[in-house]
């Protein structure tokens, strides 16, 4: 019996029986990653010593293994959560030896439901990607065809989940950075609702925008970690006092009869076929499990790049303004005078990517364009959310691509950044709206790389979107299948 390849639910069950000790399975994933992640780059700090340590915790009976929902799984975490005393370095040399003197609050939820981790995942850095190359660690590769990208910014949690180098990870999707390298890379990726799952802790990139999310090889694993990491923190002025559902009880639900709305501007020319042909055989299949499938439109779908790159941005030169090397972080500490060590700082700490975004953003803030870039953009915001709102209306929840193509080669887009941009057109506008999405492999290419099926539901339906996805994935039967490197 493969352990690592073993869904969190699964694993658990073999957990509780005593059929495997956390340490077994612990050292498993440990020595896998050692086998494999040279090639893959997945992770940029394994906690080997720590995680074995609390394994044994378990094994001794100092811990409980059956009461907490993720006692004794093994996980991993996006290096843009902050983990008190292990590096956060956000993909960065500009952070490369910070230690936070404090837990997320995700990462506080983790430990408090009993889960092991296992490291901390590579990323593009500061999360602003499509790729994971952009990070100072060097590219990830993706488990399905090492010559192509894992998707970004997320790429490091999603590669490590397709090749069993862990149980499940966390993610952050500030533009589709879960959900687009969820279908690169054959699992599923979930992107709550803005203000489902706290903030705080979390390294902002744009923080109007930016959600916490799970990776996971199946929908059932995603309700779970879900169901952990959700809920109110006042310390997150952006969370939102809700009640948090019974997510790997809602999934149960049938599906039969919901209405599922298929956008007409996202099936559009300069699709990959294969990915518009999977993408329409999802659709049947939903139709089959009883959904009533209709058209409907969301006009302004074709500006959500236009305005994601214009308030991204903006919101990113304003949070990465204070890594000026004097407060934390690295510093060019042979500049002679503080306006040089600013501007050395800065120079050799961020890559070209941030740089890039940061002189977009403070563009468009600047006098006098504030309000042609700015405000304009939030303006196109506002629409599109409205576009989302009057589409459930007539609908319970929407089908789409996650991506135009599947997985790019490495290199294939860093010397284009528009056409690294336009991956994300149809992630970007829910993004915007700030509703919940999910990414669910539905089938592969005929080279064999993976295609996935996004659903959007309305705001804090993270049950209904989990549940339409679980349904699918029973049906169709692709996340079982695994990449060629796990073999």
């Amino acid at each position: 019996m493969d352990l690592t390849a073993l869904t969190i639910h699964e694993l658990r069950r073999r957990l509780v029986r005593r059929e495997v000790s956390v340490t077994e399975v612990v050292r498993r994933y440990l020595e896998r990653i050692e086998a494999l992640d040279p090639r893959v780059n997945s992770y940029v700090k394994v906690m080997a010593d720590e995680a074995l340590e609390e394994a044994a915790r378990y094994d001794r009976g100092e811990k409980d293994l059956e009461g907490p929902p993720l006692a004794g799984v093994p996980l991993s975490v996006k290096d843009v959560l902050c983990t008190r005393g292990i590096r956060t370095s956000c993909g960065s040399k500009i952070l490369e030896n910070y230690l936070p003197p404090s837990d997320a609050t995700v990462i506080e939820k983790l430990k408090a439901s009993g889960a092991v981790l296992l490291g901390k995942t590579n990323m593009d850095e500061f999360a602003m990607g499509s790729s994971t190359e952009s990070s100072a660690f060097g590219p990830t590769r993706n488990p399905w065809d090492l010559d192509r990208v894992p998707g970004g910014s997320s790429g490091g949690s999603a590669a490590a989940v397709a090749a069993d180098l862990c149980a499940g990870s966390l993610g952050t999707d500030t533009g589709g950075s879960i959900r687009q390298p969820g279908s690169f890379c054959g699992v599923v990726g979930l992107k709550p609702t803005y203000g489902r799952v706290s903030r705080f802790g979390l390294v902002a990139f744009a923080s109007s925008l930016d959600q916490i999310g799970p990776i996971t090889k199946d929908v059932r694993d995603a309700a779970l970690l879900l169901h952990v990491v959700a809920g109110y923190d006042r310390r997150d002025s952006t969370s939102v006092d809700l009640p948090v559902p019974d997510y790997p009880e809602c999934i149960r639900e049938p599906v039969d009869g919901l209405r599922l709305g298929i956008p007409r501007e996202y099936f559009v020319e300069g699709m990959h076929p294969d990915v518009l042909s999977r993408v329409r055989q999802a659709i049947e299949t939903c139709r089959e499990l009883g959904g009533e499938v209709v058209e409907v439109s969301l006009p302004h779908t074709a500006y959500g790049v236009a305005a994601y790159y214009i308030i991204a941005p903006a919101e990113a030169s304003s949070n990465l303004a204070r890594y000026d090397g004097v407060k934390y972080g690295t510093r060019a500490s042979d500049a002679r005078e503080l306006a040089a060590m600013y501007r050395e700082t800065r120079s050799r700490g961020f890559g070209p990517e941030v740089k890039r975004r940061i002189m977009l953003g403070t563009y468009v803030l600047s006098a006098g364009y504030y309000d042609a870039y700015y405000r304009k953009a939030s303006q196109v915001r506002t629409l599109i959310r409205q576009d989302f709102l009057d589409a459930f209306q007539t609908c319970d929840a929407l089908l789409t691509p996650v991506v135009p193509t599947p997985a790019f080669r490495v290199g294939e887009k860093t010397g284009d950044p528009l056409q690294m941009y336009l991956s994300d057109v149809f992630t970007l506008p829910a993004s915007l709206a700030g509703i919940p999405g999910i990414s669910v492999p539905c089938g592969f290419t005929s080279e064999g790389l993976p295609v996935g099926l996004q659903i959007l539901g309305p705001h804090f339906r993270e049950d209904l979107v989990l549940r339409i996805a679980r349904h699918f994935e029973e049906a169709a039967g692709f996340s079982r299948r695994k990449p060629d490197l796990c073999a």
